[in-house]
């Protein structure tokens, strides 16, 4: 049985992005057209589109967007370039952890400057391009589904954290592709997804993905996993990354550090589901990983009431790092990498360098 997932998050459609908006699901499911680099700055920084692997696309397209624009009042290839360039620098900014924002940017303005022509030329190149890494990233998310199945018990109950399916990809997704890959296999798995606060993306958006494909699945609140875990309900944790180390540490959504915290102290094996583009190996450790601080009324507000008293202090960062002695292995599209992660890490890549070259 092969698993297709029916939901497609992000896509080039007649020159411009089109992307679901996920701050309103499950109420309403809404397609948004994003026609600038502009408007793909305020989406991906709004979170309309979501998740590392949906915003390197995002970024990929918006670099398309970027040039689309300029091409039609710059004929000069060095002046379309540096303008490109900032442009694209502006988009890298609007949301600082998901490694995968910075390498599809850099790969469309790697691919500019290497590209002969004019700038509509180059314009057309990076539409391509955008469209041929689009269609990857879901080829990329079924190895890694694969890959990962191999490692889920029979019956398993899996535990996962924030949104790292579909939505958080082009589409099939990294975490729940994982599930979905599994679920093919052996369809009595079944899924408990906590609801990640302060923005509940597990709530919103994993349980509506998931009963979307008839997979079962239970909603708990972010302080139930241990009681769970001691139960024996839960047999693995899987989760998704925004940036990993060099060493292995992995940034992801906040919460995450306490799953895989409790999830060490009762045996349940932690799996980190990423693609390669993750893996950020210019960086030592996950102490060098930037933590995006985000909005206070994400904390203080739920669908726009307040919640608590109105002068009390908040701090809200949108990401923690799971240290990698808490991850029991790092699902990629390359296979299941395991300690010692940074050996494993570099063979991966230097696999890679030595097929491209």
């Amino acid at each position: 049985m092969v698993f297709e997932s029916k939901i497609k998050t992000i896509e080039w459609v007649n020159d411009v992005s089109r992307m679901i908006d996920q701050r309103i699901l499950p109420k309403e499911f809404k397609l948004v057209d994003v026609k600038t680099a502009d408007e793909m700055y305020v989406a991906i920084k709004d979170m309309i589109v979501r998740g590392a692997p949906a915003i390197g696309i995002a970024g990929v397209h918006g670099v398309a967007l970027a040039a689309i624009e300029l091409s039609k009042t710059i004929s000069d290839k060095t002046e379309f370039l540096n303008k490109l360039k900032t442009k694209a620098e502006y988009l890298k900014s609007s949301r600082p952890t998901a490694v995968n924002l910075m390498w599809g940017v850099d790969k469309q303005i790697e691919l500019a400057c290497h590209t002969d022509g004019s700038p509509d030329e180059i314009t057309k190149v990076l539409i391509e391009n955008g469209i041929k890494l689009e269609n990857e990233d879901i080829e990329i998310n079924k190895k890694m589904g694969d890959y990962g199945a191999e490692v889920v018990p029979k019956g398993a109950t899996i535990l996962t954290h924030c949104n790292a399916g579909a939505l958080a990809t082009v589409g099939y997704g990294t975490a729940l592709g994982v599930i979905r890959s599994a679920y093919a296999k052996d369809p009595t798995i079944k899924v408990f997804a906590d609801e990640t606060r302060p923005r509940q993306q597990g709530a919103r958006l994993t349980t509506w993905e998931l009963t979307q494909d008839g997979i079962p699945t239970t909603l708990i609140t972010d302080g139930m996993c241990s009681y769970f875990m001691s139960k024996g309900m839960i047999d693995m944790v899987v989760v998704g990354a925004d940036r990993i180390a060099a060493n292995g540490d992995t940034a992801n959504k906040i919460g995450t550090y306490t799953v895989a915290i409790a999830a060490k102290y009762h045996n349940v094996p932690f799996y980190i589901a990423a693609p390669l583009s993750t893996i950020d190996i210019s960086i030592k450790s996950g102490k060098e990983i930037p933590i995006e601080e985000r909005s206070h009324e994400e904390v203080t507000h739920i669908n726009g009431d307040w919640i608590c008293a109105k002068d009390v202090n908040i701090i809200n960062p949108g990401f923690d790092v799971t240290p990698n002695e808490l991850i029991s292995g790092i699902i990629t599209e390359k296979g299941i990498l395991r300690p010692d992660y940074k050996s494993s890490i570099m063979n991966a890549f230097e696999n890679i360098s030595m097929v491209r070259n």
